[in-house]
């Protein structure tokens, strides 16, 4: 498999650690003030409820206490880090052409516009605090799609923002990131998918940080409605630098009756950011929501997808990874919570560790009373590289009736010596070897990500084991 995915794709981390001289038009100071974040509403020509919307956000960041739980935080410096970061670009452009040059040449490296020419349905850039570039194919604007950043939704689609942003899915006062992400947010995704309407071809957004110190905060909406389908892909990169950053993006996702989504997201992000996310959805009655997720390369991952089975019959599926390694706490999980009849969901979430990294399962099964013949399953994997790396598993399970079917059940292992001399004697060298297992162990989340994505994901797994071996 390893020389099949050489000969396929090869990535170099150049493309992830590169970064391009700063060539901004506007860097907030900083730290957050209720004057910067009054300046963001007003240079977006928002509306008041909206202003609204982030100045709550701002008191109850200010009120709220650091988690007392999970990594430590400590040397997050919250004052150090610029809020807003606005480059010397178009809004939005419609071509690649019209995207200055430094920024399209990072997203040429990156392979989004072959992405978007071989195998998606529409494209959007983030690069700092704005979307660069945005684009839906034709044949999709034609069947009622709307696919746009969230600052141009709030002008066009004033309507659905204001009933689905932040309202019911993730409130503002949730945890203190996501009141931070509401008094900061700026650009994102938003799809609409109308009713009855069945997106085969996957939408991708890529979100890009670049300065030094800096903070991102995109907001993605996705409201599909009934009896249609969707297909989402996210892609977060930043290169690496001494100075800590943050990104704290907020997902929302309305499945509607009859509804299916599918969000799957490869986060890569350095070593020195703080990746403190916020990813929810609200299933509605015979509703899907399947979530793939990849996490590796930041220094701290907080990260918890939920599900609201609100409907009868809704369902959730999430498989999900995490690598750390060396200086990388990665605590992620799932939380699942049943409220309507006859739900169910299926949790499977696996973890690497190497050099001393520690990686975390944390997650929540909440079934109500309400939510009768609820049926749960929770699946926990962790490979540990080495002696001194660290996995834990924190699960958290409150089941209110007693016509509920709970399974959990997880696995720590190492990989053996046995399995590395068998692939060994069969010509493979010691890195190879490894890397097979490895490849092997997160297969089943690669399997659910189209090939490209694939292919990228394994390599990018390859390139963290690189030189683990000594």
């Amino acid at each position: 498999m390893a020389s099949q995915m050489d000969s396929t794709f090869q990535i170099n981390r150049e493309n992830y650690d590169h970064y391009n001289p700063e060539d901004l038009a506007f860097k907030a100071k900083p730290g957050i003030t209720e004057e910067l974040v009054r300046e963001i509403s007003a240079s977006k020509n928002e509306p008041n409820w909206m202003l609204e919307k982030r100045l709550e956000g701002y008191r109850k960041f200010r009120e709220m206490n650091m988690p007392g739980w999970g990594p430590d935080l400590s040397k997050l410096d919250l004052d150090d880090l610029h809020y807003y970061i606005k480059p010397n670009a178009k809004d939005s452009a419609t071509t690649w052409d019209e995207v200055p040059t430094d920024i399209k040449n990072t997203f040429e490296k990156l392979g989004i516009p072959e992405a978007e020419r071989n195998s998606l349905a529409g494209v959007g850039a983030q690069y700092e605090s704005q979307t660069v570039y945005h684009k839906l194919k034709e044949e999709w604007e034609k069947q009622g799609i709307i696919f746009t950043d969230c600052d141009e939704a709030l002008k066009r689609y004033p309507d659905l923002m204001k009933k689905y942003f932040m309202t019911s899915c993730v409130p503002i006062g949730l945890h203190k990131f996501s009141a931070l992400h509401a008094a900061v947010w700026s650009g994102g995704t938003f799809i609409y998918i109308p009713k009855d309407v069945k997106l085969k071809t996957p939408l991708q957004a890529y979100f890009r940080m670049n300065a030094r110190k800096g903070g991102q905060f995109e907001h993605t909406l996705i409201i599909v409605d009934e009896g249609a389908e969707c297909q989402y892909l996210e892609g977060c990169s930043a290169p690496t630098y001494t100075k800590n950053a943050l990104h704290a993006g907020c997902v929302e996702i309305h499945v509607m009756k009859n509804a299916r989504c599918r969000y799957s997201s490869i986060e890569n992000w350095s070593s020195n950011t703080y990746n403190l996310n916020t990813k929810r959805a609200v299933v509605e009655e015979n509703g899907i929501i399947e979530w793939v997720n990849g996490n590796l390369g930041s220094g701290v991952t907080m990260l918890y997808p939920a599900s609201i089975l609100k409907g009868d019959r809704s369902k959730s599926y999430f498989i999900g990874i995490a690598f750390a390694g060396k200086n990388q706490n990665q605590d992620t999980g799932a939380k699942i919570i049943h409220i309507g009849k006859n739900t169910s969901s299926t949790t499977v979430s696996k973890s690497i560790s190497k050099d001393g990294g520690i990686s975390s399962y944390r997650g929540l099964l909440s079934v109500k009373p309400s939510a009768k013949n609820a049926k749960a399953s929770v699946n926990c994997d962790a490979l540990m590289m080495d002696n001194i790396s660290k996995s834990n598993t924190y699960p958290s399970m409150d089941i209110k009736t007693n016509t509920a079917s709970v399974a959990h059940e997880a696995t720590v292992g190492k990989i053996s010596e046995e399995q590395i001399f068998y692939l060994m004697s069969r010509g493979l060298s010691e890195q190879d070897a490894t890397q097979m297992i490895v490849s092997g162990f997160i297969e089943p989340i690669a399997k659910e990500l189209p090939l490209e994505y694939a292919i990228e994901f394994n390599r990018l797994i390859q390139l963290e084991m690189e030189n683990s071996i000594g």
